[in-house]
């Protein structure tokens, strides 16, 4: 009587990812067994058979950058993300005060920079549709938020308010507050806002694990765990979920730096990941730490080797070269010490100047430390100096994407490219440069900045135009292709979420799969993003069918 046991699922008549042809799959308590003809041989009375019917099946996508519960929250707040004027938007928001009228405060957010006239709305119309109560509405960058006069005024933000140093009050000619707060700034309001209870916060994260899976999303890593940003502490959340079974997906956690602080920080860091990774079965593991040492190019605090173009729209003074949130030399020591203590940094470094800063920091650590195996890496990299390109393989660190930006869209026209000037436009999302210099990708959303959908970033990281749009291409010469891209969202992320057993369909390998619901390899790459997935499986268990 043969010991080998019987496959718990046969995947079969589709392809998959990185085969150059059909082969079945099978899986054995939450593992694949077996890739090829003889997994056929493990079917037995109890196998469930999954015809995949000529669709792909591939790894489980991964996040590699999300924000997975705000995202949550958004969801069930004054979500402005599907809308895209400014009229649009005041409707809304004026529906949704209307329909809520216990609430507060009108939270929530979304809405673009480009709506907006050098992407700065007013409190004045805020006023005309929610003149009683105070509105938070960040951005959907959340680098800014849009605020009305009695927010405004309860925050005590007038003409002689100075502006923290993190951060800028957009002001009239006047000198008076308009409504629109940058980067630290947003705090001075955000303190304010009322508490959210763990009821709200653990329903939040169950909205948002149903929309990944939902998405072909079996693990993600949360770039900001802990209190920042004005947003409530969620590590509880994950601990809860972690604990009581709820949390199916796997998570690397990625404790939030708190800029005005220094390296008193890290012990609490050191107790919350021994906290979190004795939850429930492991699949939560904050073993990361996310320092962000610049914004965003929109409101001129990126960090920049070079001044801003001028006249710039963007804000700032002349010559503004945009904000290093963490002095360049602290940082460098801020990450040495991170990196002995076993902790994995996730940065957020969108300028070159930034992306330079950080480069220098991980090398600094390398020098100290000698080589690492945290896996440290830098998300969004709008801007790369080409001399710093060649340092990420050289540095082992991982160019973290955000693919879904890479293209030709009213924000990037209209506010990133005029101020940038055309030299560095064209230094913009170098993927291609980056993988063919020898450095990882991995690839994420930051959602909610922007839609959770691999399948969208994909379509955009290989045409490098809006999907289901046409027009030119941004910087055509950084396309990927699409093996490129998907291996970007499952073994890529999967190395950077230190989640080794994942990210390939080969025996040994935990069973965090996905189906598509078509071949995307064999449409037309403008097709892409008509991609849609069909299930999704954690460990062998169906978490979401279409």
């Amino acid at each position: 009587m043969s010991s080998t046991p019987h496959a718990d699922l046969l995947f079969d008549n589709g392809p998959i990812l990185a085969a150059a042809k059909r082969e079945p799959v099978a899986i054995v308590d939450g593992r694949i067994a077996a890739v090829g003809p003889h997994a056929r041989e493990l079917a037995g009375p109890r196998t469930e058979h999954v015809d995949l019917a000529g669709k792909l099946l591939i790894p489980g996508f991964q996040d590699s950058h999300i924000h997975a519960v705000f995202g949550g929250l958004e969801l069930a707040r004054c979500e402005l993300s599907a809308l895209s004027t400014a009229a649009e938007y005041l409707d809304a928001i004026g529906a949704y005060a209307r329909a809520n009228p216990d609430q507060e405060w009108i939270t929530g957010g979304g809405w673009s920079l480009d709506a907006f006239p050098n992407g700065l709305p007013t409190a004045a119309a805020l006023d005309a549709v929610v003149p009683d109560r105070p509105v938070f509405l960040p951005n959907r960058d959340h680098h800014g938020a849009w605020v009305n006069s009695r927010a405004l005024e309860l925050a005590g933000i007038t003409r002689d308010t100075s502006d923290p140093a993190d951060g800028r009050i957009e002001r009239d000619s006047r000198g008076e507050p308009t409504g629109m707060l940058q980067e630290g700034a947003l705090g001075l309001v955000e303190s304010l806002l009322p508490a959210v209870s763990d009821e709200e916060m653990d329903a939040a994260f169950d909205r948002a694990q149903t929309l990944l899976h939902s998405l072909g999303i079996t693990a993600w890593q949360d770039a900001l765990v802990g209190s920042g940003l004005g947003q409530p502490d969620n590590f509880g959340v994950y601990f809860r979920a972690a604990g009581s079974g709820r949390l199916t997906a796997r998570v690397r956690g990625a404790l939030w730096w708190e800029r005005d602080r220094g390296a008193e920080q890290i012990e609490a860091f050191i107790e919350r990941r021994r906290i979190g990774r004795a939850a429930g079965d492991g699949r939560f593991d904050p073993g990361s730490v996310k320092i962000m040492q610049d914004g965003i190019i929109e409101n001129g605090t990126a960090a920049l080797t070079s001044p801003y173009v001028q006249p710039c729209a963007c804000g700032g003074p002349a010559g503004n070269s945009g904000l290093s949130f963490i002095d360049p030399e602290l940082l460098r020591g801020y990450v040495t010490r991170l990196d002995s203590e076993g902790f994995q940094v996730h940065f957020h470094a969108l300028g070159d100047r930034a992306v330079r800063e950080v480069l220098d920091a991980i090398e600094a650590a390398r020098k100290a430390n000698g080589t690492s195996v945290h896996r440290h890496h830098l998300a969004h990299l709008q801007v790369v100096h080409p001399e710093d390109i060649a340092r990420f393989a050289a540095l082992d660190a991982i160019g973290n994407i955000q693919p879904l930006w890479a293209c030709h869209e009213p924000q990037m026209d209209e506010l990133a490219i005029p101020v940038l000037g055309p030299r560095r436009a064209d230094w913009q999302y170098p993927f291609n440069a980056l993988l063919t210099s020898g450095a990882r990708l991995a690839a994420g959303s930051d959602w909610p900045v922007s839609s959770p959908d691999p399948i969208q970033g994909i379509h955009v990281a290989v045409n490098r135009v809006t999907p289901g749009e046409g027009g030119a291409p941004l910087t055509p010469d950084q396309r990927l292709s699409l093996s490129e891209a998907l291996t970007a969202y499952t073994a890529g992320t999967a190395y950077v979420n230190h989640l080794d057993n994942t990210g390939r369909i080969a025996p040994g390998m935990l069973a965090d799969l996905a189906v598509l619901d078509r071949d995307p390899f064999d449409g037309p790459s403008g097709a892409i993003h008509e991609t849609r997935v069909a299930a999704t499986y954690v460990g062998g268990a169906l978490v979401y069918e279409r």
